[in-house]
C-alpha cells in the first residue's frame, strides 16, 4: 500500500563538506539510539535519535572517513586522512587515544566488548589495537606477507567474539579469526567493493560492488549470497532491520535516494539532496533511514507516522 503522505526528510545541518559515512548505535533500554556521522570537514558529529545535534569531536586534521560507536555508546572511534584513528569519550567529547598510521585510515570498528578497535585503509593493512594497552604494538591480520589485502581496505566490521570481516578494492571480502590473525574464508566480487555494512539485526553483511548489491550471512556458512544487479552503481546500501523486505541505496551518479524491494524492483526515488549521496543507513528500529551528501537527511520509513521530530504530523 502506497502511503498518502509525501516523504519529507528532516535535514540535520552542521557539516561543511560531503558526509562520507553514517552509523547508528544499537537501541538503548529507553528505546532511543544515537547517530554518528563522518565528514570530509574532519569533524565527526554525534546526534540524538531525533537528529538533534549533541556534539562534535574536534581534533582530526584531515577528512574523516569512518566513525563507529561502542555497544554502550560511551566510546567512539574515527579514522581519518590525517593518518590517525582516534578513540573518543562520547560524554565529554575528549579524545582518549590516538593511533598513528602510515597512510589514510578509511574504516574503523570497535569490538563488541569495547576492548579493541580495528582499522583499515590505504596501507592495505588491517590492524587490531588493544585499548587496555594503547601503547602496545597492534596485531596485523594477514595470511602471508605484510598486507591484509591487495587494495585499499574500504570497510571493516567486528561481530561475535572473534570474527572480523574486511572488504577491499581488490574485490575480496574476507573473514578473519582474530585469535590467529588468519583469514578463514574469502569471497571474490567481479568489481572493487565500494561499501560493506553489518546489519546486526538481520545477521547479514550488505555489500556494494559495481552495480551489485549482495546480502551475505555474516557468520560464514554454506548459504549462498542473495545478490542483485541494479541499473546504476550504488555507493552504499542498507536493509530494513526488522521487515527485511526492502533496502535503500545512495549513488555518486546522481542526487537521489532509492528504495528497492528485495527482488530489486525500484519502489521509490526520493529527491532532496543537492549532491552525490555517499552513504545510507537504517536506524536500528527501522523507523527511519539516514542519507549523507552535503547534509544529513533523515527519512521516515512510513511517511506521516508520529515519530521523533515528526511528533506534530497528523
Amino acid at each position: 500500500m502506497i502511503s498518502q503522505f509525501k516523504a519529507v526528510p528532516l535535514v540535520a545541518p552542521g557539516h561543511t563538506r560531503p558526509v562520507t559515512h553514517l552509523s547508528f548505535s544499537s537501541i538503548a533500554p529507553d528505546g532511543t539510539y544515537l547517530l554518528v556521522s563522518s565528514c570530509k570537514d574532519g569533524n565527526p558529529m554525534l546526534r540524538e535519535w531525533t537528529g538533534d545535534w549533541i556534539g562534535t569531536f574536534l581534533g582530526h586534521k584531515g577528512a574523516v572517513w569512518s566513525t563507529k560507536l561502542s555497544s554502550d555508546t560511551s566510546r567512539a572511534v574515527s579514522g581519518s586522512a590525517d593518518f590517525t584513528a582516534k578513540v573518543w569519550d562520547t560524554y565529554s567529547g575528549q579524545p582518549l587515544h590516538s593511533f598513528p598510521h602510515n597512510h589514510i585510515v578509511r574504516t574503523v570498528a570497535i569490538s563488541p566488548n569495547s576492548n579493541h578497535i580495528i582499522t583499515g585503509g590505504q596501507e592495505k593493512k588491517v590492524r587490531i589495537f588493544d585499548l587496555q594497552k594503547p601503547d602496545a604494538q597492534p596485531s596485523l591480520l594477514c595470511d602471508n606477507g605484510s598486507t591484509s589485502h591487495d587494495g585499499t581496505v574500504k570497510s571493516v566490521v567486528w561481530f561475535g567474539d572473534y570474527t572480523v570481516a574486511t572488504a577491499s578494492e581488490d574485490c575480496h571480502l574476507k573473514w578473519w579469526d582474530v585469535r590467529t590473525s588468519k583469514s578463514i574464508r574469502s569471497l571474490t566480487f567481479p568489481n572493487p567493493i565500494t561499501s560493506m555494512e553489518l546489519s546486526s539485526q538481520t545477521g547479514r553483511l550488505v555489500v556494494t560492488s559495481g552495480k551489485t548489491v549482495a546480502f551475505i550471512h555474516a557468520i560464514p556458512d554454506s548459504t549462498p549470497a542473495h545478490s542483485l544487479t541494479l541499473l546504476y552503481q550504488p555507493s552504499s546500501a542498507t536493509v530494513h532491520p526488522i521487515l527485511q523486505d526492502r533496502f535503500v541505496t545512495g549513488s555518486l551518479e546522481d542526487q537521489w535516494v532509492r528504495i528497492h524491494g528485495m527482488d530489486g524492483e525500484e519502489r521509490e526515488i526520493l529527491k532532496g539532496h543537492h549532491g552525490p549521496v555517499h552513504c545510507v543507513e537504517f536506524s536500528p528500529d527501522g523507523e527511519v533511514y539516514a542519507s549523507g551528501s552535503g547534509t544529513i537527511r533523515l527519512w521516515q520509513t512510513t511517511p506521516g507516522k508520529t515519530y521523533g521530530l515528526w511528533q506534530g504530523v497528523q
